[in-house]
């Protein structure tokens, strides 16, 4: 333990929940909204997977691959600091906003918006500084992605 806790200060290891790449970053907040509802279903993972692929060209491989070691993160973090912290530290506001449309699409992925879903949605779009204004059009954008009704 006291090495672990040494090589994480030193720098040589990064400590456990803290994301290794803005990719692994996004995909843990990915999993993160689809499990909220408890139901982490087939549309969702699809969804995950088609916003993957476009956003960062990963194969199926790839995909399931950043997806099972997301959920292992997800389940050993004490929260989504770190990997918000990740998305700030990386992106522009712009690319935030649409990590934002992101999470819209994978909790929208089975048809309807859950109260823990929206929650969560709205607390990562604050602690990576998405204005409310941003988020509403964001969620808009995934609506219309979709083909969900306004």
């Amino acid at each position: 333990m006291f090495d672990t806790v040494v090589k994480w200060l030193t720098g040589t290891t990064v400590p456990p929940g803290d994301p290794d790449t803005l990719e692994l970053a996004i995909v843990v907040l990915l999993v993160q909204a689809a499990q909220m509802d408890d139901d982490f279903d087939e549309s969702e993972r699809a969804t995950i997977a088609r916003l993957l692929t476009a956003r960062f060209g990963l194969t199926a491989e790839d995909i399931a691959r950043q997806v099972e070691t997301a959920e292992r993160r997800a389940e050993a973090s004490s929260g989504l600091l770190p990997f918000t912290r990740m998305v700030v530290d990386r992106l522009t506001p712009p690319e935030r906003a649409q990590v934002v449309e992101m999470l819209y699409e994978v909790v929208y992925a089975d048809g309807r918006l859950d109260p823990d879903e929206d929650a969560l949605v709205r607390r990562i779009a604050g602690l990576i500084y998405v204005t409310d204004f941003e988020r509403g059009a964001a969620r808009k954008r995934a609506r219309q992605t979709l083909g969900l009704p306004e």
